[in-house]
Parts: structure tokens; C-alpha cells; sequence
């Protein structure tokens, strides 16, 4: 889609980019976000991809009509590319430990033949047709991945195949009894809608013993409304919240015996998107604000809080797609949503420690619009999250999403007396950065620990000390 793979990810030809064509400076720039997996081909883009169109000699490689975004794809940048860009973007990491893959069947236009064979060419050992092609091609080594989605919002009226829930439980059923009888150690995806949906409520009641992650997918947005942008991911929170309602119904109705791990929610496609200000067929190139960047920690802090539910969660997408980075001829814009989204990976570890907030909150119109009556007190304008990592130190997020007031707040639990604040905030909520100007960075200041803090508005602040 748009620019994230031709002239983001892969720029063969640049100065910028290495040996294999990859951007060194993209590959810098999430080497600091430590990724831990990432997802791959999409998106609505895979309900007509075929995967073998991009392995073999590139020279004999078709390029195809792409169908969800009205492109073409050359396929120039195919399995064998993703898995080494996976194994660049990996070096350095600890042994043992890399950016996991994880692929998106098609099933669209695919087939399941289609799918068994891209998993025996991804995962086999044996001496087989597809693993012999992979070796032929010159990775003799199975790349074990682990996640696999079956389809990707098969339920819109945009896709390729659109399906039914009932037809669409029946496929992904049959599949899965395949793809196992195949790989027994594959994670298999189930694809929801957005967790608030009846098509939840059927695939999962069809699929919960087959699968091992139900996949929703939420994008929030609220025009030039603050407010109304900065609470939209509460949405996302309910949206979690009745998933796992909707999973353990299943498991209980189903039968699922308590051996079988807990289901988990993979939402797999999230951020703040707004379709008229950066329309998909154009590539959703988004210009994000200070605004935006207070709802992506928003997003970060419904995340911790309802951790317990999640296996994985995906920010759609990775460069210049409605993305926290934007490449230039001259290297790489770091946006707003770029701030939140460093300090929540770098220091965010750990386990989950729960939090009380006393507040005054926010209790007007929302987008969604049934989000205002999902919100019994309304949303607070402090919105916190905190987690403990394993040698002791305490991070708290908190967003003071008001516009227009500082609060100074007593934060009780910190021990000693020296506290490391970082703080993402700007003249206004507006502000952007681009490759002239930086208006939005992190700020890193300490404090004392003692009396109150003040939380400026329209910021976000991280709190860090040692327990």
C-alpha cells in the first residue's frame, strides 16, 4: 500500500539504502523501537496477493494488478526479501531473539492448496517440493514462522471475496484442520471485525477450539475535535473488553478443555486514520499532530491496561503509511506519534501494576458516538497506565488530554527522591513536525518526588523510578 514497501522499507538504487536495496536509516529508526513482530503482506492487499509471484529470479517475477488500493504490484520485494529484511532489522538482538514474521494467508482469491504450500515453503524440514524450492532459491534453513492469519477483514464490502460469517467459519475451520495437520506449532489467527461486532460473536462460537488469537482491528480519528481524538481509543478498551467477553463464552459453550491455552486477541491493525485527510488509494500518507500523538498514547495505555487479554498488538502500518515515520530524499521524518510510541517500547516492560486515578473527566460528545454512553464516568483527563519491570523500576504513562488546563496531582507509590520525567508536548495541539521543522519531541527533565507533579496540558508525560 502507498509507499511502505516500494520506497520505504525497499529502495533499492538510493544512497540511503544498502546492499539489498533496504533504507538503512527505516531500519535504524525501528531498531530503536525494539519491534518485536511484524506483520506481512496486509492488509486488504492480500485478499488478491499470490505469494509465489514474488520468490524466484526477479527478472521473471509478474507484476499484477493490485485490487485493493488500485496499484500495481512488481513483486520485486517478496517472501525471501521480507525474511531477509527480518534477519537485517534482527542484528544485534540478544541470541535466541529476533523480529518474529507474521504472515497474512490469502483468503480471498487463494486457495488452501496455496496455503499449505506457502507454510511447507516457509516452515519445512523435509525433503518436499516446496521446502526443496525454497532451498533451491538459497535458503536452505526452514524460517519458522510462527503466526498466520486466516484472511484479512473478510467481513467488509471492500474486499475481494467478501464473505459471509457463517461461510467465512466453515473456510477458516477446514483450514486450520489443515494448516495444523501440516505444522502443529503454527499460532493461527482468526479474523474479527472490531470486537463490538455480531461477526465476533459467530466466528468465534464456529473457530474458538481450532484457533489460537481472535484478530480485531479498530482506527480512531475525529477531525479537528481535540477531545473528541484523544478519547476515541476508549472505544478500543470497550472494543477489548467484549472480545474477551465473546471468547469466553466460546470456550465455555464449546467445550474448550482448560489445557488448551488461554485465547488470546490480536489486534493486529490499529492507529489513529482518518480516511478523508489521507485516503488509502492515494497511500494514506498522514501529516499527525500533537493531538495525534496523545491519542496513540491513549491507544498505548488501553494496551497495558487490558493486557491481560492481548497475545499482540500492531500499528498499522511501519513507514510512511499512515506511520510514525516518513521517508525523504534526505533520510527520515520522525512524526509526533513517533514520541509515544519510543518511550512506551523502551521502558514499558515488564508486568502491568493497576492504578487508581482521582479526577475530574470529560463527559461530552465522543467519537464514536456510543463511546459517550459506554463511559459511565465519563473518560478522565488524566489517562494512566503503569508497569513494573524485572529490575524494579516503575514507569507511569500519564496523557492530561485537556486542552486548556494543567493539573497538579499528588502521585502516591513513588520511593526515593530522584524520578526521571520525559514529556511529549508543543505551543499547541496542532503542531506537527516535518522535514523543515520539529515542532513535537520528547523532553527529559527529573524531579524530587516529593509533594505534587504537574501534568501541562495536552501532554504526555512518562515517570520513571527505581522501587
Amino acid at each position: 500500500m502507498g509507499r511502505c514497501i516500494y520506497g520505504g522499507i525497499y529502495d533499492p538504487g538510493n544512497p540511503l539504502s544498502d546492499s539489498n536495496g533496504f533504507r538503512k536509516d527505516v531500519i535504524d529508526a525501528l531498531r530503536e523501537l525494539d519491534v518485536p513482530v511484524i506483520r506481512y503482506p496486509g492488509g486488504n492487499f492480500v485478499a488478491t496477493y499470490h505469494w509465489q509471484d514474488g520468490i524466484g529470479p526477479r527478472e521473471k517475477r509478474p507484476s499484477r494488478p493490485e485490487l485493493a488500493w488500485l496499484g500495481t504490484e512488481t513483486n520485486q520485494f517478496g517472501t525471501d526479501e521480507f525474511m531477509q529484511w527480518l534477519d537485517v532489522l534482527s542484528e544485534g538482538l540478544p541470541d535466541g531473539k529476533r523480529v518474529e514474521p507474521y504472515l497474512c494467508l490469502n483468503m480471498g482469491t487463494g486457495t488452501l492448496d496455496e496455503a499449505l504450500a506457502w507454510v511447507e515453503y516457509c516452515n519445512g524440514t523435509r525433503d518436499t517440493y516446496y521446502a526443496n524450492l525454497r532451498r533451491a532459491n538459497g535458503h536452505p534453513e526452514p524460517y519458522r514462522v510462527k503466526y498466520w492469519a486466516l484472511g484479512n477483514e473478510v467481513w467488509g464490502p471492500w474486499q475481494v471475496e467478501q464473505m459471509t460469517a457463517e461461510d467465512y467459519s466453515k473456510k477458516a475451520a477446514q483450514w486450520a484442520k489443515a494448516l495444523r495437520l501440516l505444522d502443529p506449532d503454527i499460532v493461527l489467527i482468526l479474523c474479527g471485525q472490531d470486537g463490538t461486532a455480531s461477526w465476533d460473536h459467530t466466528v468465534l462460537q464456529a473457530c474458538v477450539p481450532v484457533v489460537d488469537m481472535h484478530s480485531i482491528h479498530m482506527y480512531t480519528a475525529a477531525g479537528t475535535s481535540h477531545i473528541k481524538n484523544v478519547t476515541a481509543p476508549l472505544a478500543a478498551e470497550r472494543a477489548i473488553r467484549i472480545t474477551a467477553s465473546l471468547i469466553e463464552l466460546a470456550r465455555i459453550e464449546r467445550g474448550v478443555p482448560v489445557s488448551k491455552p488461554p485465547t488470546k486477541i490480536c489486534f493486529d491493525e490499529w492507529n489513529v486514520w482518518d480516511p478523508e485527510r489521507a485516503p488509502g488509494d492515494k497511500g494514506a500518507e498522514e501529516l499527525y499532530t500533537l493531538s495525534d500523538a496523545l491519542a496513540v498514547a491513549v491507544w498505548l495505555n488501553v494496551f497495558v491496561r487490558q493486557s491481560r487479554y492481548i497475545g499482540m498488538a500492531n500499528i498499522a502500518q511501519s513507514v510512511n503509511v499512515i506511520s510514525p515515520l516518513m521517508t525523504t530524499e534526505k533520510g527520515v521524518v520522525k512524526q509526533s506519534t513517533w514520541w509515544p510510541l519510543l518511550l512506551f517500547s523502551r521502558y514499558m516492560r515488564g508486568w502491568t501494576v493497576a492504578t487508581h486515578v482521582r479526577a475530574g473527566a470529560y463527559d461530552g460528545e465522543t467519537q464514536p458516538t456510543w463511546l459517550q454512553g459506554a463511559l459511565d464516568d465519563g473518560a478522565s483527563w488524566l489517562d494512566v497506565s503503569a508497569s513494573i519491570d524485572d529490575r524494579g523500576y516503575v514507569s507511569l504513562a500519564v496523557v492530561n488530554i485537556s486542552e486548556t488546563e494543567d493539573f497538579e496531582v499528588r502521585v502516591g507509590g513513588v520511593t526515593g527522591k530522584s524520578v526521571t520525567a520525559y514529556t511529549v508536548t508543543a505551543s499547541q495541539v496542532t503542531a506537527k513536525n516535518t522535514e523543515a521543522k520539529e515542532e513535537v519531541s520528547s523532553a527529559e527533565s527529573t524531579w524530587n518526588g516529593e509533594g505534587t507533579y504537574r501534568f501541562s496540558k495536552h501532554s504526555f508525560t512518562m515517570l520513571r523510578w527505581k522501587s
